[in-house]
């Protein structure tokens, strides 16, 4: 995290000199994201005519997500995962009561998380941004972590499993930053910036006022989460939560009655919540369609700089939706990812054991598993074509139900990889199945973007799998490319399948 913090920093100072090279290009850029589509997608646009503002518009609300994410996960899983998994026990028997534990946690993801803002505050420092607004900017990203890492140790008290409670932080992960994107966009509700931690964040102005008020408030807010989790954690039994299934429920059968059954049967909650998500914001990316192309129709100039700063092809309805759905292979690539880190920790945890002393081969399961995640990577893609589609029909946009859903459709391949990439993580190095099955998708992503906006050789760009992502519904699907990748793919995931059932469990 540190090391993405101050390389996209640097990179995005080092791509504004390309970008705006004189004051009309940072007025007309400016004009650009003044646009009520363009601030609701990417923030309000402040100090673009500095390095520094223009790298805090392109990548500040970016990293930040990128931030909680992993500061909640991590909190959800080092304090109610291993509490879950009995690793804990013998420890809180001794000397160490669980409030102690819980509120050194806290200290080490904090730690950790201003480690994170520390390196974007080097790479724009580093890049030639000034100071100042530098230090703003990297103080509101590290709180963001901050303000997550205690979410997920505060959920982690309240719910009685890890993943209730790592789907609660996610949760408010995503209303605050729907509060700072209808916050951003729509000027009569500006205010709800100042219940997100993402909106306190933009409100600090960095390069623009560099304002501490707002991060002062956040830094208040940050430090009564820590305290209330650590606290709650004293109030309740061990592996126990404020809240918990009620015990006295009849059995529920249903899809029990195979691997395979059970496989979707516990897919349909987790799948139902990015479904949600996704789904709302390509409902949103559908409703903001007219007023995004009608601006840049009527201002071409305004048009050839967003395609300088990275957003080309936002012209016209069907090149807008292309774009948008490019970065649907990320959430549906992490999805399939998690879905198969969810089967190692199943493993881990010795909840297979008994399971495989059955007359019940690995392939089998791991089958199961793997077409119950391509089904539901499936499902949310169509989900959200849908959902653009349902948008735009809703403001009277041009775009056809079929140029919806194979525009969504068409980063599958990609999504493939990350499947593949999952179950080859599985077979031979099960602890990293959530790091190299995001890979293609993440990892591809953002070699794509630093290998574009750094000048890097051309080949550099082309490992990533975006480069061969057809614009879709604007153009034809990349056929070769797309079956090349799900060649690929497949090859992966059967040298996976072999490698799951050559070795040991883990337990």
């Amino acid at each position: 995290m540190t090391a993405v913090a101050a390389g996209m920093s640097a990179v995005a100072v080092a791509a504004h000199r390309s970008t705006v090279k004189d004051p009309a290009d940072a007025a007309a850029l400016e004009a650009l994201a003044g646009n009520p589509a363009i601030r609701t997608l990417f923030g309000e646009p402040v100090a673009l005519d500095d390095a520094g503002g223009f790298a805090v518009w392109r990548t500040g609300t970016a990293l930040a997500v990128v931030l909680g994410v992993w500061a909640l996960l991590a909190a959800t899983r080092i304090t109610r995962g291993e509490e879950d998994a009995g690793r804990w026990d013998v420890l809180l028997a001794g000397r160490v009561p669980v409030t102690t534990m819980v509120a050194r946690h806290i200290v080490v993801l904090v730690s950790v998380s201003l480690l994170a803002g520390a390196g974007a505050f080097a790479g724009l420092v580093a890049a030639g941004a000034t100071a100042g607004g530098a230090a703003v900017h990297s103080a509101g990203l590290a709180l963001c972590g901050v303000f997550f890492a205690a979410a997920g140790a505060m959920t982690a008290q309240v719910f009685a499993t890890r993943s209730s409670a790592s789907g609660a932080a996610v949760a408010v992960l995503g209303v605050s930053m729907l509060l700072k994107m209808v916050g951003d966009g729509v000027a009569a509700l500006g205010w709800l910036r100042w219940l997100s931690p993402f909106g306190l964040t933009a409100l600090a102005r960095p390069y623009d006022g560099n304002r501490l008020w707002p991060l002062v408030i956040l830094v208040v807010v940050c430090l009564a989460l820590s305290a209330g989790a650590a606290a709650a954690a004293g109030r309740r039994d061990i592996r126990g939560g404020y809240l918990r299934y009620p015990s006295g429920r009849g059995p529920r059968m249903r899809l029990l009655g195979s691997v395979q059954a059970f496989a979707v049967r516990r897919l349909v909650r987790p799948l139902a919540a990015w479904s949600a998500g996704v789904g709302a914001y390509y409902l949103l990316i559908g409703v903001l369609a007219v007023s995004m192309t009608d601006f840049l129709a009527d201002n071409p100039r305004f048009a050839d700089l967003a395609a300088q700063a990275g957003f080309a092809g936002l012209g016209t309805v069907q090149g807008y939706a292309a774009t948008l759905f490019a970065l649907l292979a990320v959430p549906a690539g992490a999805f399939v990812a998690v879905r198969l880190a969810t089967l190692a920790a199943d493993e881990s945890g010795g909840r297979l054991t008994l399971l495989f002393a059955q007359p019940l081969t690995r392939a089998r399961l791991l089958i199961g598993e793997i077409a119950a995640a391509l089904g539901g990577v499936i499902l949310i893609t169509t989900v959200a074509g849908l959902a653009t589609w349902t948008g735009t029909k809703a403001v009277g946009a041009d775009l056809d139900l079929p140029d919806a859903l194979s525009g969504a459709w068409n980063v599958l391949p990609i999504a493939l990889l990350c499947l593949g990439a999952g179950v080859l993580a599985l077979g031979w190095a099960p602890r990293a199945v959530t790091t190299l099955g995001s890979l293609p998708a993440a990892g591809g992503f953002l070699l794509k973007v630093i290998a574009d906006t750094s000048g890097w050789p051309v080949w550099v760009g082309q490992l990533s799998p975006f480069a061969h992502l057809a614009a879709v519904p604007d153009v034809p699907v990349n056929w070769p490319a797309a079956f090349l990748m799900t060649l690929v793919a497949t090859l992966a995931a059967a040298a996976g399948v072999v490698g799951y059932r050559r070795r040991d469990l883990r337990t």
